[in-house]
């Protein structure tokens, strides 16, 4: 790949990156708008992971792009310790409204990797001031993930994130993962089968003593390790999101994303499972505008057939994302009709051919 600005990949050290390979032959973007990447090489290719699941209201949205450059001209940064600043709490109210007052109070971080690990803090605290300091157990699930901190590794399920780093936190345990292929596969939003797993909350608390724990954290759709929606019954009243700036939640009411994608939901099921009987799908699950599709491993050989099928989406013009051995797809909310027709395409000419 020419690139007159690119002269050397090797000080950067990209994360759940296989970086040797990468630097061989590098996957360079270079500018976005819409739903659309561009490549170094000139190329839009379609963006079919929100970015990474956040970039919802499409890339470059105007209104968002005024409002964060307004605000460095008037104030780019205030501290946050002991003084405020206007936009902080005005936000925070706005979040607080959005959940119709199920969140009394929002704790602001940089990251979800340091939101998980400040809720754990927040949980520990709370029962030690509470008189309740024994409640330090954290019980997390397999197939999770929370984020790079010690405490998010450490209540996550992901075994390879977990090997390298010790024993991370003691007093931890985890919940079995909801997916099980035989009873759900090819399931149309949440799977009918698997609420009882939730019931294995109530013998973790009786090996370890409710007295002893401190929280449960569960994510309401495992993204990271495959797009593996709930079971019916199994969470109940699921949590917000919650948008990251003012800006962004006045797009999102505005532009009605929400009811946007719930208009969309149907059509983007019946795309999602358009692709069973395709070579290599043994699964295609979906809960609104996120779907998974599930790849038959090659011998000794695991993820490889899915980071191909990664690969060969990208150069065809789509980003998807190799989780596993799941291609995982949720676009911006703003995408079309027409696009997910685009997107759905690209995978199904890439598994008609893929080995």
């Amino acid at each position: 790949m020419d690139n007159p600005h690119l002269t050397n990949l090797e000080p950067y050290w990209m994360p759940f990156t296989a970086n040797r390979q990468f630097k061989k032959a590098p996957r360079m973007l270079v500018a976005a708008k819409g739903v659309y990447y561009v490549s170094a090489d000139g190329r839009q290719v379609l963006d079919g992971t929100a970015g990474m699941w956040c970039v919802n209201a499409g890339h470059g949205n105007q209104r968002i792009v005024e409002a964060v450059r307004n605000q460095v001209l008037e104030l780019d940064y205030g501290p946050a310790f002991q003084i405020g600043h206007p936009k902080a709490f005005d936000l925070a109210d706005r979040v607080v409204d959005l959940t119709s007052g199920k969140l009394g109070h929002v704790f602001f971080t940089n990251s979800g990797s340091e939101s998980v690990d400040t809720a754990l803090k927040i949980a520990l605290a709370y029962h030690r001031v509470t008189g309740q300091a024994a409640r330090t157990r954290l019980i997390g699930r397999e197939r999770s993930y929370h984020g790079v901190g010690f405490g998010g590794t450490a209540v996550g399920g992901i075994g390879a994130n977990r090997r390298s780093f010790g024993p991370l936190l003691a007093g931890v345990d985890h919940l079995p993962h909801t997916y099980q292929r035989e009873n759900q596969a090819f399931s149309r939003g949440q799977p009918e089968w698997g609420a009882h797993l939730a019931d294995e909350l109530e013998r973790i608390v009786g090996l370890h003593g409710a007295e002893t724990i401190s929280a449960v954290i569960v994510e309401p759709v495992a993204g990271s390790t495959g797009v593996l929606p709930p079971p019916k019954g199994y969470l109940q009243g699921h949590p917000l999101a919650a948008a990251a700036a003012l800006a962004t939640i006045q797009v999102y009411q505005d532009e009605a994303l929400f009811q946007r994608a719930a208009g969309l939901a149907s059509y983007w099921e019946d795309s999602v499972h358009s692709l069973k009987g395709l070579p290599h799908v043994v699964d295609a699950r979906n809960l609104g505008l996120m779907a998974g599709i599930e790849l038959e491993p090659r011998d000794e050989k695991p993820s490889e057939r899915v980071f191909e099928a990664f690969i060969r989406c990208f150069e065809k013009g789509a980003l998807v994302r190799a989780a596993g051995e799941t291609i995982a797809v949720s676009p911006p909310l703003i995408m079309e009709k027409s696009q997910i027709d685009d997107l759905f395409s690209i995978i199904a000419d890439v598994l008609k051919v893929l080995a």
